[in-house]
């Protein structure tokens, strides 16, 4: 592990000095903890991805900055490292920075770090707020391309914009609820999402209660935000609006924490005649295979990756030449159609 190359490799994966790097090697004093676990981190991340170190080609760094819970920011890292390896001779590899609840100042602050050391690209899924817009703007105005993952910053400097058609996922959900429950039915639907910060949340909400009115007006969206995807803060937020409003019978998940909801439900003695979440994460399909989801609106992650990858490749001239395609189409998994 002493070889120049390798350390020279984890210092660039992990963002830090080489010297840094050699005192974590070596196990010498003066390296704070957090510091030791990125360069560990980073160690794992290269033996991961040293599939790829055999390859001629084009070399490309990726930083990836998700805010998202666990349960999906896993799936995203498992789709990308799928991928990697498929878009020979290009050769990627990935630097993660994943937390499930960061201040935006601390956001800012990973992007602008990302800015000064240099990067490839930054695949982002962060809050649609102004001071990120402004390190979006600040890490494209020094050649780093930002594409957004499932979440989008419209109004940004962003190269690309790759996941799911947010508000055709939200119309899909409100034909699909309107459909089971009736159209003679006059009941409310929980609508969770982790934060209307998000402008992919906000988006599927949109899209699902303009379809409730239009299509099914004696269904009523009862929101219930801020929870960030969380289980125990979720859980709350959920068994306060059953509570409040007795006439809820059904849910759209679009923010996650599926079993927190579930679990506020059974809590206040209600049944659930209609629940649909978000993405095939390990929880849903738990949750699905178990019965207690009636479907889950999934994207391919996979496509999702490889198109971010291409936006990136030409953004620097690599590649092909067409502008790669970014929407996702919307896929409905329900029991009996699980991917196995």
């Amino acid at each position: 592990m002493s070889h120049p190359h390798l350390l020279k490799a984890i210092a660039l994966q992990a963002g830090v000095s080489l010297a840094t790097v050699d005192r974590v090697v070596h196990g010498r004093a003066g390296v704070r903890a957090h510091t030791v676990r990125r360069v560990e981190q980073a160690q794992a991340e290269l033996e991961r991805q040293s599939a790829q170190q055999g390859l001629q080609g084009r070399k490309f760094m990726l930083d990836v900055v998700l805010q998202a819970p666990t349960r999906f920011t896993q799936v995203v890292r498992d789709a990308l490292e799928r991928e990697m390896p498929l878009l020979h001779p290009a050769i990627f590899r990935a630097r993660y920075q994943m937390a499930e609840s960061l201040p935006v100042a601390d956001l800012v602050t990973v992007l602008d770090k990302i800015a000064a050391r240099g990067s490839h690209g930054v695949l982002l899924k962060a809050p649609n707020e102004g001071q990120v817009v402004a390190a979006v703007a600040r890490l494209q105005a020094r050649g780093i391309p930002v594409v957004t993952l499932v979440t989008d910053l419209p109004d940004s400097a962003r190269l690309a914009y790759v996941g799911m058609d947010n508000r055709a996922a939200g119309q899909t959900a409100a034909y699909l609820l309107g459909q089971w429950l009736g159209p003679d039915t006059c009941a409310g639907v929980l609508v969770s999402l982790s934060s209307t910060r998000f402008r992919g949340e906000e988006e599927r909400e949109a899209g699902f209660t303009a379809a409730l009115r239009a299509h099914y007006p004696l269904l009523q969206a009862v929101d219930a935000s801020e929870g960030l995807g969380l289980h125990a803060a979720t859980a709350a937020l959920v068994l306060e609006r059953l509570r409040q409003r007795p006439e809820i019978c059904a849910v759209y998940s679009i923010g996650g924490a599926n079993a927190a909801v579930l679990q506020a439900f059974a809590q206040a003695g209600r049944s659930c005649r209609a629940f649909i979440g978000h993405d095939l994460d390990a929880d849903n399909l738990a949750l699905l295979r178990a019965g207690q989801l009636s479907a889950v609106l999934h994207h391919d992650l996979a496509h999702d990756m490889r198109m971010a990858c291409l936006h990136v490749m030409r953004a620097h001239c690599v590649g092909p030449t067409q502008t790669p395609a970014t929407l996702s189409g919307v896929q409905v998994v329900t029991p009996f159609n699980v991917p196995v």
